[in-house]
């Protein structure tokens, strides 16, 4: 097997990307700046660093982002004020929550607090059941939606495909399953779900066309588990401890790339595989929030 065999998640990024900066053009001729708030309470360290990402990607996108910063112990009630505040806040189109939040406030109660309309993650239930129903006008989950879009710029034929993914959260699990699934071009896939308790994953792996690894174990398909020719899209984000790495960690992805690589048809590289896409359908999101506020505004 070839091993140009590479998904370039930074290339296809790039794409949608400038398809996205053509809206914002677009938007702000008609005298609208699409505007995306992110809302982060505490320190995590790699909070502070995807927020990042994204405030850098919509300040070249010419996206106004403002991000507030929120000490630890804020208390679940004033947290959900202030998403409250943003709803109602005519000049912002998105609204990021970004996770994860500290443990004495709910997610769920906080994900469901923001507008539908500004719900640029996808996570409020409104847009997941959208998505389950098929339905236009909600808003894809960024992770899912970026595999998505790198199985049909890659010309990986999604229809009638024999599906695994790994993983059943509903980040990115549940929510990849019902957009493969769906009676609609780039999907009508056959879909299946293994997690912690699917006895003999590797049998179901085996069987697949198109692999999507989001378990949350490092390096945890092998090349034993891979059809040959099989697409592999790694998802996967791991920290493991290692004292001779300058950070004392390296960060690993759900499949083991050194090994799959030679077996795969197709695989994405871990980095710039998914990362980028997340990013890209993130902005991609926000200007659609911002379009569809605009055509409500002017009815």
């Amino acid at each position: 097997m070839s091993l140009g065999n590479l998904i370039d998640g930074r290339a296809i990024a790039k794409e949608v990307h400038a398809e996205t900066n053509s809206r914002v053009v677009a938007l702000k001729a008609g005298g609208v700046v699409p505007s995306l708030i992110f809302i982060r309470v505490g320190e995590d360290p790699a909070s502070r660093v995807y927020v990042g990402m994204k405030e850098r990607s919509a300040m070249k996108l010419g996206i106004r982002s403002e991000t507030v910063v929120l000490p630890n112990e804020t208390a679940e009630a004033e947290l959900l004020d202030l998403v409250k505040q943003f709803n109602d806040d005519d000049s912002v189109h998105g609204i990021l929550v970004q996770a994860p939040l500290p443990s004495h406030i709910d997610e769920t109660k906080v994900f469901s607090m923001v507008s539908p309309a500004k719900d640029i993650d996808g996570f409020h239930p409104v847009n997941a059941g959208k998505l389950m129903l098929g339905e236009k006008g909600g808003f894809v989950p960024c992770t899912p939606g970026g595999v998505h879009e790198l199985l049909i710029r890659s010309s990986v034929s999604v229809e009638g495909s024999e599906v695994v993914i790994l993983g059943r959260g509903n980040i990115v699990g549940k929510p990849m399953a019902a957009i493969l699934c769906q009676k609609k071009v780039h999907s009508n896939a056959t879909v299946t779900i293994c997690h912690s308790r699917t006895r003999n994953i590797a049998r179901y792996c085996r069987s697949a066309d198109i692999i999507i690894a989001a378990i949350g174990v490092p390096e945890f398909v092998k090349a034993d588990m891979v059809r040959p020719g099989a697409t592999i899209i790694d998802v996967g984000v791991n920290r493991v401890e290692d004292p001779s790495h300058e950070k004392g960690y390296r960060l690993l992805g759900d499949v083991d790339f050194k090994g799959v690589q030679p077996v795969a048809g197709k695989i994405t590289p871990n980095p710039g595989g998914v990362g980028p896409m997340t990013i890209a359908m993130l902005m991609r999101n926000t200007v659609l929030a911002a379009e569809q506020q605009a055509v409500n505004f002017k009815k």
